[in-house]
């Protein structure tokens, strides 16, 4: 079964790139959101969503708050960014990034590195 993505991105030709790509890396798109208030509401229903991309930077509002719910619900992500590390504040700076502009090889390892979705923490 393919893995469920929730892309979180404002820049509209890189969703169209993500949703062309994440199917020939084995993933299905379950929903793309643009800013901090639509993925919150795409993870609703978070039985369809297996994993996340997180745009750093949507459209000046930071994704960590997404960030914050999918740890919460058990839902593993990596980071999108072309600021790097040094923006990830402490309680994410464990978590896997891509640094762009990424290409296809790139995010197949970031997808190899994240986890499969597990029961939330205590």
């Amino acid at each position: 079964m393919p893995r469920r993505v929730l892309i979180v991105e404002d820049e509209s030709l890189l969703v169209m790139v993500l949703e062309d790509v994440l199917p020939a890396l084995g993933c299905e798109v379950a929903a793309t959101a643009h800013s901090v208030e639509s993925a919150l509401a795409a993870l609703a229903d978070d039985d369809e969503v297996d994993l996340a991309i997180l745009d750093v930077n949507l459209a000046g509002d930071d994704s960590f708050p997404i960030a914050d719910a999918l740890h919460a619900r058990g839902i593993p992500f990596f980071f999108a960014t072309g600021y790097g590390a040094s923006v990830l504040p402490e309680r994410h700076a464990d978590a896997p990034l891509i640094k762009k502009p990424y290409g296809q090889r790139d995010l197949e390892t970031a997808l190899a590195r994240v986890p499969q979705r597990s029961s939330p923490p205590n």
